[in-house]
């Protein structure tokens, strides 16, 4: 459908799967109703854009949430959506301390006091309170973990290894192994003819003889 070359950065795979949907959708009205991708697609800021424009995002949710150092996970503390607060094992609330819009983060503290006389603080933390992060997009990657879940997932991320292949044909087949020109612009210049003749040849073998 449509080609795009960036510079050899993981950042830059969003930023070129955001370009070829918008251009898709301009050029051939084409607006797929699934997204299938790689877990390294699966921040919450790209599930929330693919969500606004009505396409299931069949991602794996790049997740840390499990990364807590031995101590007590972030998944024994219940959310309040209403109070917008958490509550510990417990019972203490963590409420919400300060927001970070470059990293679309809210942390969550409770009380220095609740940390001070909590009989599990060793399980919890070393530090002198316990603090809890949320995503500001954790509803989409609370959508995308349900969505994980669904027959339709399945299909994708099953049909999502027949385009690794195409990656793997251009390479074998049709000598993409590295660049010959330099700059962005040589690169689109070679993925484009690469892709165009791929798509020549798979053209041809629907012709019947």
């Amino acid at each position: 459908m449509d080609v795009e070359a960036t510079p050899a950065r993981l950042s830059q795979e969003i930023v070129a799967a955001k370009a070829m949907l918008e251009r898709s959708a301009e050029r051939h009205d084409f607006r797929p109703d699934a997204l299938a991708a790689d877990g390294s697609y699966g921040t919450g800021p790209f599930l929330a854009w693919l969500l606004k424009r009505d396409i299931a995002p069949h991602v794996p949710v790049l997740d840390r949430k499990g990364q807590s150092k031995g101590k007590i996970e972030q998944a024994h503390f219940d959310y309040d959506s209403d109070a917008d607060t958490f509550t510990c094992p417990e019972g203490a609330i963590l409420r919400l301390r300060s927001v970070d819009e470059k990293k679309r983060i809210k942390r969550y503290l409770p009380d220095r006091s609740d940390c001070a006389e909590c009989p599990i603080k060793k399980a919890c933390t070393d530090a002198p309170q316990r603090s809890v992060v949320r995503h500001m997009d954790e509803d989409a990657r609370q959508i995308a973990r349900d969505l994980a879940k669904t027959p339709a997932y399945v299909v994708s991320r099953r049909r999502r290894k027949k385009v690794e292949m195409l990656f793997a044909h251009l390479k074998r087949h049709l000598g993409l192994t590295r660049l010959r020109l330099r700059g962005l612009s040589g690169a689109t210049e070679e993925f484009t003819l690469a892709a165009t003749a791929q798509n020549l040849k798979r053209l041809a073998k629907t012709i019947p003889i």
